[in-house]
């Protein structure tokens, strides 16, 4: 056992029992490389990582190579997803070298933590050589190793206001979303959905964007009196087009539920099959939006099929089962048995034995069942994925078209065949339990389980008049009280930590973890009007702004300024990327709080840090998805919709079936508990008629007072 034997991180203790004398990122060992003066080789990573895996059997385990790292390097093992600081600094490093970024990634440092050299995965020959000519030319041609370093840190210590020479905007123009649209439209698959080519990503924050770019035109559409915008409908038509051919894919688990990390085609066919918490919180949210913006029925039925299946995956996967109060893990491995997507694939020899061996209660012929489940799920006889970690003849289980073509085309009545397909999925479902299951990391990240607050908010929200929509509220409330319980530093009750595990909370809290709490609290108040949310959503802004703001660049650093380890450099994360940037969610926050709260100071702080990027917002939107989204905000006024009554909850769920994406709500009961109220738009607001009424209001102006949805709906 190496030193990664007393880590927490279930990544590091994957490579426990390596012959590479692996340490921790930790001041000691760092101090252990400058006092030996020896080089150090950095190599990161995360458990779900197929190839990781891959690089750690063919190298990591080889004695011979393990030899060679061990004798040229302090060698450290760090969890990505755990120490994301670290991470950004040296992928930043090594892009900077003209290498494409990806994990496993192996950067070599100089005994000061200074990057002089880097690169992903390599086969282990070339591993082997890589580490001894590195070594030796650390040995032989020191100083210029140390001055190659010296200029690489210099460039990451380089703002990034003015590494990309960006220039604060303090108008905004509709002309930058025109050419933010223009530039995602080039990229659009009009056939597969999705932006871009292969691999293909989820990127949540980009539909989102294009969905409020949408509602901005619909009110401009509204103000020149209902003269449609044929962008419009382009928009709705790839989104749509995109979650439908998402759901449809090898991405999305067919028979379980829950989305893989990404698709290796264009075609979301054959996934990398592992599974992110922070993908599938993101896709609830996403799932939920389309829902309210759709108005064809079948659409929306599909959509909450989703959004019901994915969640139950997470409570099911995800979720500690010896306490359901409990947070949500973080990632399902790609691999099981050694294979890659084992856990999720089926040969037709497993096929044919279920259907033989299991009754059916809808099937009329066992045969004919058989053959629908086949092209139902595209299934072949040699299997339908070939790949050299896989099982020989896998099908991944995927569908080349909605349920209701399928119907259609093979003469069957949709609800019969739905039938059919909840009870292949619960059959495959059992059976697949009984599978090596792929390895669970069961560490809990304060930043990916904020974002499933948010999701299980955004859901609760689309689908408040379904019966069963409670729970999704119930899982929202559960998750944020186990990180107030759990995930808060005892003494201070604002520092946060970034990590749970063995009920242990530790390595300080990054931006991204207080930024997206803070978002899940300001989404959490505007379902549940219990006010503690949105107090606390305050108080730790506060904290964020003396511990992390940067008062010259006017953004915030990724890392605490007051408190804990320095880095070679101190980041500022401004790009939007599969989560979004910590900036850009920091600077909505500030919007939104600065409009429930009437706190201008607020607002302004996001405008100006808005201001620095809008010219990026025009001209690579795709970077910066999140902070158009915001940009959409500042064109057209914030609905304020204000409720005071005994019916306001069922009066909130009317108002949020429908798509108005930038409102904000509070509510109360009753006058008196108004009047006792933190929150400044709940002054004064009276029931009017003995009836719950409706206050709209928009930059601080109010109209009338209203008793119904409809008259309120107009005068948003």
């Amino acid at each position: 056992m190496n030193q990664l034997s007393k880590s927490r991180s279930p990544y590091l203790l994957q490579h426990a029992q390596n012959p590479v004398h692996w340490q921790m990122w930790n001041n000691e060992t760092l101090e252990k490389a400058r006092k030996e003066d020896k080089p150090i080789l950095v190599s990161i990573g995360y458990s779900a990582c197929h190839w990781c895996h891959v690089m750690e059997h063919e190298s990591f385990e080889n004695e011979a190579v393990a030899a060679a790292m061990n004798e040229y390097f302090v060698c450290i093992k760090v969890d990505r997803e755990e120490r994301p600081d670290v991470d950004a600094i040296y992928m930043e490093a090594v892009q900077m070298m003209g290498v494409s970024g990806g994990w496993p990634l192996n950067v070599f440092l100089t005994s000061e933590a200074k990057p002089f050299w880097g690169g992903t995965y390599f086969p282990a020959n070339q591993w082997k050589d890589i580490v001894r000519q590195i070594g030796t030319a650390y040995q032989n041609q020191r100083e210029e190793v140390e001055e190659s370093a010296k200029k690489v840190t210099k460039v990451l210590s380089i703002s990034t206001l003015e590494r990309y020479n960006l220039k604060d905007v303090s108008e905004f123009d509709a002309t930058i979303l025109e050419k933010a649209f223009e530039s995602f439209e080039k990229h659009f698959d009009t056939e597969m959905g999705g932006v871009g080519q292969a691999p293909k990503f989820p990127m949540p924050s980009y539909y989102l964007f294009l969905l409020r770019y949408y509602d901005y035109l619909n009110k401009q559409d509204e103000e020149k009196s209902n003269i449609t915008n044929p962008i419009k409908s382009k928009i709705l038509s790839q989104v749509h087009l995109t979650l439908n051919k998402m759901g449809q894919g090898g991405m999305y688990d067919q028979i379980g539920g829950g989305f893989a990390r990404y698709s290796v085609d264009k075609e979301w066919f054959a996934p990398h099959f592992e599974k992110m918490l922070y993908d599938n919180a993101q896709l609830l949210s996403l799932y939920a939006e389309a829902y309210t913006i759709t108005e064809n029925k079948n659409q929306k039925n599909v959509y909450s099929e989703i959004i019901e299946q994915t969640t139950e995956f997470l409570i099911r996967e995800l979720q500690n089962e010896s306490n359901k109060n409990n947070g949500f893990y973080s990632a399902l491995d790609a691999d099981s048995e050694g294979k890659e997507g084992k856990f999720y694939t089926w040969t037709i020899d497993e096929i044919e034995h279920i259907f033989t061996n299991h009754i059916f209660e809808n099937s009329e012929s066992q045969e004919e069942d058989l053959q629908l489940f086949k092209d139902y799920y595209s299934i072949k006889p040699v299997g339908n994925w070939e790949s050299p970690h896989a099982t020989e003849g896998a099908n991944i289980l995927y569908r080349k078209d909605t349920d209701e073509a399928f119907a259609k085309e093979k003469g069957i009545e949709l609800s019969i065949l739905k039938s059919k397909v909840k009870e292949w999925q619960n059959h495959f479902l059992e059976i697949r339990e009984n599978r090596v299951r792929p390895s669970l990391d069961d560490k809990i990240l304060t930043s990916w389980n904020a974002l499933l607050i948010k999701g299980f908010c955004n859901v609760y929200s689309a689908l408040g008049q379904h019966n069963d929509s409670e729970k999704y509220l119930d899982l929202a409330l559960q998750t944020a009280e186990f990180i107030e319980n759990n995930l808060f530093d005892k003494e201070s009750n604002l520092k946060l930590y970034h990590t749970f595990k063995n009920e242990t909370a530790e390595i300080d809290g990054f931006l991204e973890d207080y930024a997206l709490l803070i978002e899940a609290y300001i989404t959490l108040y505007q379902v549940c009007f219990d006010e503690k949310w949105i107090l606390r959503a305050d108080e730790l802004t506060k904290f964020v702004f003396a511990n992390f703001y940067d008062k010259e660049e006017k953004l915030f650093y990724f890392t605490n300024q007051n408190d804990g380890e320095k880095l070679v450099a101190q980041k500022k994360e401004i790009f939007d990327n599969v989560i979004s940037s910590s900036n850009s969610v920091m600077a909505t926050n500030l919007y939104f709080l600065g409009v429930i709260l009437g706190n201008n100071s607020y607002k302004q702080t996001s405008k100006e840090m808005l201001g620095k990027v809008a010219l990026l917002i025009a001209a690579e939107p795709r970077h910066v998805s999140n902070w158009g989204s915001l940009f959409t905000y500042f064109l057209t006024p914030t609905p304020e919709v204000v409720i005071v009554g005994e019916n306001y909850k069922e009066t909130i769920k009317e108002i949020s079936s429908f798509y108005i994406p930038n409102k904000i709500i509070v509510a109360v009961k009753s006058e008196e508990e108004g009047k006792k109220s933190a929150l400044p738009l709940l002054e004064m607001r009276l029931v009017m008629n003995n009836q719950t009424t409706i206050y709209v209001c928009k930059n601080k102006m109010c109209q009338l007072p209203v008793n119904s949805v409809e008259e309120a709906l107009k005068q948003i």
